[in-house]
């Protein structure tokens, strides 16, 4: 072996100076003996400004909030007097600059002839360590956040597939529409609240997706609130969302529509049907764009555009003192309604074309056109349920149809054209009581929910309800 490699390895001096850790060898009254070179690089203080010295009042004064760090406490002078080593990870010490560094040390007793004679502290510095650490865990965070949110908006999505099936591309050509659609080419590209304002069963909500697909926010997701399905006491969890044990059954966090909704676009159906003890808070989250969980306290902002719709008069249950006014306000920015099918008979082949194609796909046949005696017989008929009718009632048809040219059967379509039955009640109710009968039956007697009548029936239960009183229909 090399002789000066010989002296180096047996000159402890020269191993300690190489070491890339900091080290300080201390006697029983705490001063210093030794600094090696790496100690002097990582602290900024040079061996013959500390030698002597006690070090611990000039880089381990204070705790990292700058609170006092007495000497007593110091796990280092500790070592000297009960000769315990000692492994410290969660301190600082301070440079001479006045800055300070995390630092992973050591604290070794060093014994002579069986007697304890000082110490010996290795430090390292753990800044880049601490810094991939904090990245890492900003990571693990952002992971979980977006684990999270694609959950809820898988939760979403699965709502949104149960759907129904109708959604498509808004068609029309009537004089009503067209004006319909100039409005909403207007307000698209703006972020004013918008309220949709229409009877049942007109296509509201394929409005209110038409007009987000036309905005600025289109790549961000439509997010949808039916606020006549849900309970009062669950329906603020659904809008703002829940911590972990906020209420019984709150097994986990979960996300709101609101915050689902940042960014994009927050559709709120059957607005009227919100309590108004949910009036005050929605209120405020739409003036501040801010909210707090339900059982949290951080405060979530979020960018949101306003779409509602209702086939209420809002305005009159402002009068009645049933919906706020400063929230009527809020959301009546621009008001856009949607016609009746009876108002707009003359798209009627474009929208049977469009519903036939869906009807295909759905019930994988091919269905090529109506017959024309039956689309005469729809033209005639003044659909008080609007599109929403005549899906049920080509969708009906549909099944029964044979081959690949839909007919309407006169069961369907006697009331249309006026003809009365035989009894007192016209065809055309008589059978969509009994249809409504049995779907109450399956459901048993259950309006709302999933599951419930009122879903099956794609109708809103505000007018299932209407419809089983006009027809005489018990729940039980």
């Amino acid at each position: 072996m090399d002789s000066s490699l010989k002296h180096f390895l047996h000159d402890p001096r020269l191993l300690l100076d190489a070491a890339g850790e900091g080290i300080y060898g201390f006697d029983l009254s705490g001063n210093a003996v030794f600094i090696n070179p790496a100690a002097e690089r990582m602290t900024g203080w040079q061996a013959d400004e500390l030698l002597g010295k006690k070090i611990h009042q000039f880089h381990h004064h204070s705790h990292a909030d700058g609170s006092d760090y007495p000497a007593d406490q110091c796990p280092i002078y500790r070592t000297m007097f009960d000769g315990q080593t000692r492994q410290v990870s969660n301190e600082v010490f301070w440079r001479k600059d006045g800055s300070l560094f995390p630092v992973e040390y050591t604290s070794t007793p060093i014994y002579k002839d069986q007697q304890l004679i000082g110490a010996v502290a290795i430090f390292r510095d753990v800044s880049t360590q601490r810094s991939t650490e904090q990245a890492l865990r900003e990571a693990l965070q952002r992971v979980s956040q977006l684990s999270e949110q694609l959950q809820a908006e898988n939760r979403y999505l699965l709502e949104e597939l149960n759907a129904d099936w109708q959604h498509g591309d808004l068609v029309g050509q009537s004089a009503p529409f067209r004006t319909m659609m100039q409005q909403i080419e207007l307000v698209a590209q703006t972020d004013a609240s918008v309220l949709i304002l229409g009877e049942n069963g007109t296509g509201k909500e394929l409005v209110a997706r038409h007009l987000h697909a036309q905005s600025e926010r289109r790549d961000a997701p439509l997010v949808k609130v039916n606020c006549a399905v849900f309970a009062e006491s669950l329906l603020e969890s659904e809008l703002f969302g829940h911590e972990k044990g906020a209420f019984t059954g709150a097994a986990q966090r979960r996300k709101g529509r609101f915050e689902l909704a940042d960014g994009g676009t927050l559709f709120l159906d059957e607005i009227a049907e919100l309590p108004m003890s949910a009036q005050g808070k929605l209120l405020r989250v739409l003036q501040e764009q801010e909210f707090e969980r339900l059982g949290g306290q951080e405060t979530i902002k979020v960018d949101i555009r306003l779409i509602a719709a209702t086939n209420r008069d809002l305005w009159q249950m402002v009068q009645q003192g049933t919906f706020r006014m400063d929230l009527y306000y809020r959301l009546n920015v621009f008001p856009l309604t949607v016609p009746p099918l009876r108002e707009r008979i003359e798209d009627m082949e474009l929208l049977v074309a469009q519903l036939l194609a869906k009807l295909s796909q759905k019930l994988t046949r091919s269905f090529t056109g109506i017959s024309k005696k039956s689309l005469a017989m729809l033209k005639r008929y003044s659909w008080p349920g609007n599109i929403r009718e005549l899906q049920n009632t080509l969708e009906r048809a549909a099944i029964l149809s044979p081959g690949p040219i839909l007919q309407i059967p006169s069961l369907m379509v006697d009331s249309a054209v006026g003809e009365p039955a035989h009894d007192a009640m016209p065809t055309l109710a008589a059978h969509e009581k009994q249809y409504i009968e049995e779907v109450l039956s399956q459901c048993q007697g259950r309006i709302n929910g999933r599951g419930g009548a009122a879903e099956v029936l794609a109708l809103a239960p505000s007018t299932l309800r209407s419809k089983m009183k006009k027809l005489g229909i018990c729940r039980g």
